[in-house]
C-alpha cells in the first residue's frame, strides 16, 4: 500500500486521510527572491564521500524537531478514526488536543521550519518540540499543497539551522540519513540508507512527480523530515512511502524544497501556471500503435473547459503535446514538471503530435485556481 508518511495520529486518523496528488516542480523563482538562509549549500560534491553517520547526525540532530498538529474536537474525528474506543475524552473547556505529529527541520536562523503540507493541514495550532525536549508554539506562515510543503515559525532563534544541497547534483548509490519521529513517539530517531533512484513519478497519487527514492527507514511521523547527505546537508523532505514494501520511501527534492519555501516566506503563497488540461503519459502501448520510437509525451485527455489558455490556443482532445517551451516531455521530465518550470503570464510554445503530423501552438498560461489540478 502506497500511503503519505502521514503525521503520527494518536488519534488514529492518519492512515485514513485522503491523499491529493502532489507535482514536484514549480516555477523558477529570481535569486532574489530567495531569502539568504535559504540558500543552495556550498557546492562540495558528496559523490564518493564516506557516511560518518555518527558525525553527521551530532551535526544535524539540533535542527531537526518535531511537529504537533493541534485541532478541536469534532465528529468527523470519530467517524474517521479505526477505533473510536481508544479516542481520549473530549477536554470540558472545548481546547485543541493532538491530533498528528510529523517531523520538521529549521532553514533559517530565525525561527523558520520546514515541515509537509499534510503534517500541518487542519491545524488549529501548533507546537514543536525541540530536539533537547523543550517545546514552543508555533504559527504557519503558509503551506504549498501542491509541493506538499510548509513553513512554520517559532518565536526564537534556531538551535542550528540546515542547508539545502543542489539535489540536480545527486546520483544513485550515494548514502543518505533520514531524520525523525517514526509513529510520533520515537523522536530524534537516525536511519541510514542509499539513493536508490532519482526522478520517481508516483502515478497512483496522480501528480506526484521527480521525487527521490530511497531505502532509510521511515515511518508515519517521519513527515515533513530531512533527507541528508554525506556533507550534512539535506537533499530532500521525506513525504512518502510503500508500507507493505521494503525500502521504497521517497522524499521531495531540496530544488522544490528551496523555492517553495522561499516563495512562501516571502509572499505566503506560492503560485503555478495553468494551461487547463487533463494529461496522461504516453505508453509504449500508445507509442506502437501510433508509429511513435519510443513513449515520449502527453496525451490531452480532456479540457477544464474550452475558455483555458490551452483551449483558446487551439489545443484538441487527443493531441499529444511533446513539449513545452522547449522542453520536451519525457518519462524523466513528465508534463507537470516541463509545465511548472514556467510562470503565470508566460507565452510559450506548445509542441503537439495531431495525427500524423506535428503543430506547435502558442499559449499565454494562466494561473492555476486554487481548487485545480494542473
Amino acid at each position: 500500500m502506497l500511503q503519505r508518511l502521514l503525521p503520527a495520529h494518536r488519534l488514529l486518523v492518519a492512515l485514513l486521510l485522503t491523499a491529493t496528488m502532489i507535482p514536484t516542480a514549480i516555477p523558477v523563482l529570481g535569486q532574489d527572491q530567495v531569502p539568504p538562509e535559504l540558500q543552495t549549500a556550498p557546492p562540495e560534491s558528496a559523490l564518493g564521500a564516506p557516511m560518518d553517520a555518527v558525525t553527521i547526525a551530532e551535526q544535524v540532530s539540533p535542527a531537526v524537531v518535531t511537529v504537533i498538529n493541534l485541532q478541536r474536537w469534532n465528529a468527523s474525528m470519530v467517524d474517521s478514526a479505526t477505533d473510536p474506543s481508544m479516542l481520549p475524552t473530549p477536554p470540558a473547556d472545548g481546547s485543541p488536543i493532538e491530533t498528528g505529529v510529523g517531523t520538521g527541520f529549521f532553514v533559517s536562523s530565525e525561527g523558520y521550519i520546514v515541515t509537509n503540507q499534510h503534517v500541518v493541514d487542519g491545524g488549529e495550532s501548533f507546537l514543536v518540540l525541540l530536539n533537547d525536549g523543550d517545546d514552543i508554539e508555533a504559527t504557519l506562515v503558509g503551506v504549498d499543497p501542491i509541493a506538499d510543503i510548509a513553513v512554520l515559525k517559532v518565536d526564537m532563534m534556531a538551535p542550528a539551522v540546515l542547508s539545502l544541497a543542489d539535489s540536480e547534483e545527486l546520483k544513485v548509490g550515494m548514502p543518505v540519513l533520514a531524520l525523525g519521529s517514526p509513529l510520533g513517539e520515537f523522536t530524534n530517531t537516525v536511519t541510514l540508507g542509499i539513493i536508490s533512484a532519482l526522478g520517481r513519478s508516483v502515478p497512483e497519487l496522480g501528480l506526484y512527480t521527480n521525487l527521490i527514492q530511497h531505502d532509510a527507514a521511515i515511518n508515519p511521523g517521519n513527515s515533513g523530515g530531512p533527507l541528508i547527505d554525506a556533507n550534512g546537508h539535506v537533499i530532500g523532505v521525506n513525504t512518502l512511502g510503500y508500507m507493505d514494501a521494503q525500502g521504497l520511501f521517497f522524499a521531495v527534492p531540496a530544488k522544490t524544497v528551496r523555492k517553495v519555501a522561499s516563495a512562501l516566506i516571502a509572499e505566503g503563497e506560492v503560485t503555478y501556471p495553468f494551461l487547463g488540461i487533463t494529461a496522461r503519459p504516453v505508453t509504449r502501448e500508445d507509442a506502437k500503435s501510433l508509429g511513435m520510437d519510443e513513449p515520449v509525451g502527453a496525451f490531452v485527455v480532456d479540457f477544464v473547459d474550452q475558455t483555458t489558455p490551452a483551449g483558446e490556443a487551439g489545443i484538441r482532445q487527443g493531441d499529444i503535446i511533446l513539449a513545452i517551451g522547449g522542453t520536451e516531455v519525457t518519462r524523466d521530465t513528465p508534463f507537470v514538471e516541463a509545465l511548472f518550470d514556467f510562470r503565470p503570464g508566460d507565452v510559450v510554445d506548445v509542441v503537439l503530435k495531431r495525427g500524423n503530423s506535428e503543430v506547435t501552438v502558442s499559449v499565454s498560461l494562466g494561473t492555476r485556481p486554487a481548487d485545480l489540478m494542473p
